[in-house]
């Protein structure tokens, strides 16, 4: 049944040319039943002209349209009764009413009350005067074709909602993507700030290096101190000129005394920031702890936070959080978990919080999966490689408060014990 109800969506055509035939074969058994010659011929013409115009209506609507009022006319005009032909003019005017311009649909409802009143006046009724005969008469074929425009006039209203709401459900699309990617530009800027600071950092302990360095040598004490003092003074350049650089990324509100950026020697202050401003969170760590890069250990930090800051936020106040830390040989595995509202907490859906969280592990290489908890909750899985591999994973775009995104497959198998998943399981909503 589906493939035959596809072949006639395929061909209309074929469909309207096979019933304009049947309503032929029957006008044609009224025709043959006539008694005057004449009045058969006339009956046989106009039969076959509506029928013409039923068979052509969805490709010329306007000569079908033509052809329907020429057979009502010719009626009218020989004072005849209804035909089984005239169906066809019920069919013709509701495919006006619904897919012809708005010119003919209207003409076609002014048409369905002037023609059969016409008619109403042209045929003799059985009864002297009649006038209840032709009123009934009237009534009775303008309702038909009445409705006929109506139902028409219905879908062609039903098509331009739906084909709105379309039109709408595409531009809001849009937007949405649009929006992701203002927000992934500017979460790369925030990034790249934090990074400039890490640099910065770095260059601060090249240059007390190298002081001190000055004083550490004694062959060729002059010549050394000038080569030194000239990597002091590069050093400190290079750290003036950042600092502008950074004056110029940061907005106001971001300036600041210039300090070393966070990593996880700060998640048990972080913690217990979160647990005063009440959330219990618990924070274990697995594996012997390494030292790590400082893109990793900036983003680990980041990580944390963000997923502890949206449990705040979209949790509920009676949810409890968990975070694990495991360090295995190669990468660094967190997991941050909560017992809360999960994929039914209310947001805004304004927040940019997973865009920062993928961008960030997608610039180290690593992977991160986000998403209800199998427990209820919700959890944020991100796995951070030590050495940043040769290209980063591709991001999925992040858009709506909490996407409820698929597990992913599996990480890769770690050398390393599995990380134990959190007692009560589940994390950090979709974006703050």
């Amino acid at each position: 049944m589906q493939t035959l109800y596809e072949w006639l969506r395929r061909h209309p055509f074929a469909v309207d040319a096979a019933g304009a035939f049947v309503l032929l074969m029957l006008g044609s058994i009224a025709v043959i039943g006539e008694n005057a010659r004449d009045e058969a011929a006339a009956n046989a013409f106009i039969t076959l002209v509506l029928c013409a115009s039923m068979a052509v209506r969805r490709k010329h609507l306007l000569v079908a349209a033509i052809g329907a009022i020429a057979g009502g006319l010719m009626q009218i005009a020989a004072g005849m009764l209804p035909l089984v032909a005239d169906a066809a003019m019920i069919v013709v005017l509701h495919y006006a009413a619904k897919s012809g311009p708005r010119w003919m649909s209207r003409l076609g409802l002014v048409l369905a009350f002037v023609g059969p009143g016409l008619l109403a006046l042209r045929i003799e009724p059985e009864e002297p005067g009649g006038l209840r005969e032709r009123f009934f008469f009237f009534a009775f074929v303008s309702f038909m074709l009445v409705i006929a425009w109506v139902l028409g006039d219905s879908m062609r209203t039903r098509r331009a909602y739906y084909a709105e709401l379309e039109d709408r459900a595409a531009r809001l699309e849009r937007e949405r993507d649009a929006h992701a990617e203002v927000a992934a530009a500017a979460e790369r800027a925030r990034i790249a700030r934090e990074l400039h600071d890490v640099v910065a950092h770095n260059v601060s302990v090249m240059v007390v290096q190298a002081d001190g360095a000055a004083y550490a040598i004694d062959a060729a004490p002059d010549r050394a101190r000038d080569a030194l003092g000239t990597i002091s003074t590069t050093g400190r350049e290079a750290l003036a000129e950042m600092r502008r650089l950074l004056g110029v990324l940061r907005s106001d509100a971001d300036r600041g005394p210039y300090a070393p950026q966070p990593g996880v020697e700060q998640l048990g202050d972080l913690v217990d920031r979160v647990r005063d401003a009440g959330l219990p969170v618990d924070l274990r760590i697995v594996g012997v702890p390494v030292e790590l890069p400082k893109g990793v250990a900036l983003a680990s930090y980041r990580i944390v936070q963000e997923a502890l800051t949206n449990t705040r936020k979209h949790a509920g106040p009676t949810a409890n959080a968990s975070v694990v830390l495991g360090y295995g040989e190669d990468a660094l595995e967190m997991t941050v978990t909560d017992d809360g509202r999960g994929a039914d907490a209310p947001g805004d859906g304004m927040g940019h919080g997973l865009v920062g969280m993928r961008e960030r592990v997608a610039m180290l290489g690593g992977r991160i999966e986000t998403g209800p908890a199998p427990g209820g909750g919700w959890r944020v899985r991100a796995l951070l490689p030590y050495v940043a591999e040769a290209g980063p994973t591709t991001v999925p775009s992040a858009s709506g408060n909490r996407p409820r995104s698929k597990p992913s497959a599996a990480f890769p198998a770690r050398t390393t014990p599995p990380v134990p998943p959190a007692p009560t399981a589940p994390t950090a909503q979709g974006a703050a």
